[in-house]
């Protein structure tokens, strides 16, 4: 099984992986015909002869979408390693600023955090905070020993050191001020759902 990349705006024709180029969190290298590049603020732009025309009726999205050089902006941060291959790394629109006026990305510290067995979903926040800090879900099986006053203390243990181990590896302003468990689930019903499903471990 081979991961591949691609957009409808640019008929799904971007990147793919080829035998023995294999790289593991990577979604492949440019097909032929396209060219890509990672923007100032992360972002990844690609163009090819596949890309579309336009948005039906929608001139000012285009214009939006589109660098004066031709390159499609798709709204996904990535890095490029030396043989042009593509690891996604989150969304642009996911980015928020804290009260210091630094940028962080969510997505990278969510997927560290979402390693941890006995959390079932991840959401770091922080717009407008001195320092972000993570919102979780436990798994079923913990919120039951936690219900019933078995595994509280052992797991408190685990996540301040979860916390510890991450924030070694954070730049200063990523770092997490505290983990926060939720008592209520995520689901449709009670709403945050929507914003925690796309970021689930």
């Amino acid at each position: 099984m081979l991961d591949g990349y691609g957009m409808s705006e640019n008929f799904a024709a971007s990147h793919f992986s080829r035998p023995g180029q294999v790289r593991i969190g990577y979604v492949g290298s440019p097909v032929l015909g396209v060219k890509a590049r990672i923007a100032e603020n992360g972002e990844l732009e690609v163009r090819s002869h596949a890309q579309m025309l336009g948005y039906y009726k929608l001139p000012e999205k285009m214009a939006e979408e589109m660098t004066e050089d031709g390159y499609f902006k798709t709204g996904d941060r990535g890095e490029i390693d030396e043989q042009q291959r593509l690891k996604i790394t989150g969304r642009v629109k996911d980015l928020f600023k804290t009260s210091k006026g630094k940028y962080v990305a969510p997505v990278p510290i969510e997927q560290r955090l979402g390693r941890h067995a006995s959390l079932e979903a991840v959401c770091v926040v922080g717009s407008g905070q001195p320092q972000p800090l993570a919102l979780v879900m436990l798994s079923p099986e913990m919120q039951q020993q936690v219900q019933s006053g078995e595994g509280r203390a052992q797991l408190e243990q685990e996540l301040v050191a979860l916390r510890t181990d991450l924030n070694d590896e954070l730049d200063p302003h990523e770092k997490l001020d505290c983990i926060v468990v939720v008592k209520e689930p995520w689901t449709m019903d009670h709403g945050p759902w929507t914003m925690a499903s796309s970021r689930r471990q």
